[in-house]
Order: structure tokens, then C-alpha cells, then sequence
């Protein structure tokens, strides 16, 4: 027979599921918003892949203590070297997105165009003859 211990037993499993489950789609939530801040930063997350790095009470943007999850992830930008970053959520609200100090890629330098040193000289003497007639 069911008694009075089996049913908070049930409902305490029952309750651990569901927080699992919630706090899978969270950690989906939050790669998702990595991935997103990636891109727009120009590097590459690496592992494709966050990890729940701490829960803890911190300040939200109206300074009020409240529950965070804090995930970790790996990011490169040369490919050469793996920098650490963290994304804080407020539930589902983004506190904030922080990136390790890293190297930025620089642009691309535009296309030169080499030219001889006579054929330089000639444009010059051209240029100079025709501005002195």
C-alpha cells in the first residue's frame, strides 16, 4: 500500500525531473545566445558547446539579488589559441556575455599594386611636362 512516504518520494523525483528538464532547455538557451554573440564578434566558439560553471545570487541590471546560472564556453580567433568566456542568465534574460582579452583579426590589407621604379619615374615625368605647358 502507497503511504504518506512514497508519495513525497514520487513528488520529489518528480520535481528533480522537472528542474533537470528546465535547466536542459536553459543550457540550450544559452549556447544558442553564445553562438549568436560569436558571430557578431567574429570568432569562433569552440566545442560548440556551454557549461554550467556556478548557480549563485548576483545582482541583475535593477541591482536586485537574484538566482544566475553561470555557463562557461571556449572561443577562438586565430584558431591557434583557446580563450575562455561566460554568459550569466536571469532565467531566461540575459545578464551579460563576457569575453577573455584576445587578439582581434585584422582586415584584410587592400589589394596593392606594385610598380617599377621606371615605369614610376615616366608617370612622374609625364605628369611634371604636362602641368608645365
Amino acid at each position: 500500500m502507497i503511504d504518506l512516504f512514497d508519495v513525497f518520494l514520487l513528488m520529489l523525483f518528480a520535481t528533480a525531473c522537472a528542474w533537470w528538464w528546465h535547466a536542459h532547455g536553459l543550457r540550450e538557451h544559452a549556447l544558442n545566445l553564445v553562438k549568436q554573440h560569436c558571430s557578431k564578434v567574429d570568432v569562433e566558439l569552440l566545442d560548440g558547446n556551454v557549461a554550467l560553471r556556478r548557480l549563485a545570487l548576483l545582482p541583475d541590471a535593477r541591482g536586485r539579488k537574484r538566482l544566475a546560472r553561470v555557463y562557461g564556453f571556449e572561443f577562438t580567433v586565430t584558431g591557434e589559441q583557446r580563450h575562455i568566456g561566460s554568459i550569466t542568465l536571469f532565467g531566461k534574460h540575459v545578464g551579460h556575455i563576457e569575453l577573455a582579452p584576445h587578439p582581434f583579426r585584422e582586415p584584410p590589407a587592400p589589394s596593392a599594386q606594385v610598380i617599377e621604379m621606371q615605369q614610376w619615374r615616366s608617370q612622374q615625368h609625364n605628369s611634371d611636362t604636362t602641368t608645365r605647358h
